[in-house]
């Protein structure tokens, strides 16, 4: 009887240990867990970053495109206007050709 008193103590102290180590174990896969997430974070930040980058760039590329694309159709449309004024007095001195 005398030694019941010690068993129970040495009892609970293991298990205490035990649900102490379980415990542990549980926080350590929490802060893996934590760390994980935040590792996809900063990952998903840095893609982001990159991902704007390249869209500015992009824009500017775009931006010169259609700057480049006004520039060609204006000189062809200039170009289309002095062959009409030039296709006018061709016409024009057929007619006075045809006339005298």
């Amino acid at each position: 009887m005398k030694h019941i008193p010690l068993v129970l103590i040495a009892l609970s102290t293991i298990l205490l240990a035990g649900c102490n180590k379980q415990k542990v174990a549980i926080d350590e896969h929490k802060e893996a867990t934590l760390n994980a997430i935040d590792d996809r974070k900063v990952k998903v930040d840095a893609q982001a970053k990159e991902a704007t980058a390249q869209a500015d760039v992009n824009a500017v590329i775009d931006k010169a495109n259609i700057e480049a694309d006004r520039t060609t159709d204006q000189a062809r449309l200039d170009a289309d206007k002095k062959q009409a004024k030039a296709d006018a007095i061709a016409a024009k001195a057929r007619v006075d050709a045809e006339n005298k």
